[in-house]
């Protein structure tokens, strides 16, 4: 499959920040196929690049005292021009600054953001590292999903901060769901989840990943000490199953 065509707003890079990096590196090693390249630590802090093929795919990073209390999740990047603009574009509508724009030396620059429903979302200005180089292939990221508690801002404030042309694919009581672009061309969705969310879980973004074969996923994932928050089931999309890693990070597959 070509290299995913990096365009301003749309998903770019996915990491993960995990409580425990060696066990992270050996369960999404063996599930997906991941090789790994650790970075420089005085420069890059450790922070860990899984290839798929020698390609890259995602990031991992171990989590360090200050952020002892957060869960360990994935996290999506949208890709910006200008991550100083997107920062000020973000407060003036409605979202706050997580962590200000910062360089990474030679690769380019990263922020995270809380959108206006309170999800936090990462962003990208691109140097010699453009984002991932491969995805929608088994163990690489196929889709990026906004589970919002709060729809009409939330898709406001991608719009109005990121540029995003989007499309309604659903507007019924039971789902409302907008994608940022349309049909097969499609690179993320937005859903309303106000109805799903436990009072106690804010707005968040999920990533799933392409697998050739979920119920075998989800049989060697649980092996390799996973937790099974949805069963795998048919969708109109393909075979779906929501995981947690063995430190507690959600993640979606899909067939």
């Amino acid at each position: 499959m070509p290299a995913p065509e990096s365009t301003p707003g749309a998903p770019c890079w996915i990491d993960l920040m995990t409580s425990d990096i060696a066990q992270a590196r050996q369960f999404y090693g063996e599930l997906f196929g991941w090789e790994y390249e650790t970075g420089d630590e005085e420069k890059y802090g450790g922070y860990t690049t899984a290839r798929k093929n020698g390609k890259m795919v995602a990031g991992l990073m171990q989590k360090d005292e200050s952020q002892a209390g957060m869960p360990d999740m994935w996290s999506t990047y949208l890709r910006s021009d200008d991550a100083e603009a997107t920062a000020e574009a973000v407060t003036a509508n409605g979202g706050q600054v997580y962590m200000p724009p910062m360089d990474v030396p030679e690769q380019g620059h990263m922020a995270i953001f809380g959108d206006a429903s309170g999800a936090a979302v990462g962003v990208w200005q691109p140097r010699e590292m453009r984002g991932y180089e491969v995805v929608a292939e088994p163990g690489t990221a196929a889709w990026h999903e906004l589970m919002t508690k709060d729809y009409d801002a939330a898709v406001k404030f991608y719009q109005q901060v990121f540029g995003w042309e989007t499309e309604v694919m659903s507007d019924t009581p039971e789902f409302r769901y907008t994608t940022l672009g349309s049909g097969d061309s499609a690179k993320a969705g937005i859903m309303d989840a106000s109805g799903m969310l436990p009072a106690e879980v804010p707005s968040y973004w999920q990533v799933y990943f392409h697998v050739a074969d979920a119920d075998a996923s989800v049989e060697k994932a649980v092996g390799l000490g996973a937790t099974v928050h949805h069963a795998a089931e048919d969708s109109p999309f393909g075979r779906m199953a929501t995981l947690a890693d063995p430190t507690g990070a959600v993640f979606k597959i899909i067939a």
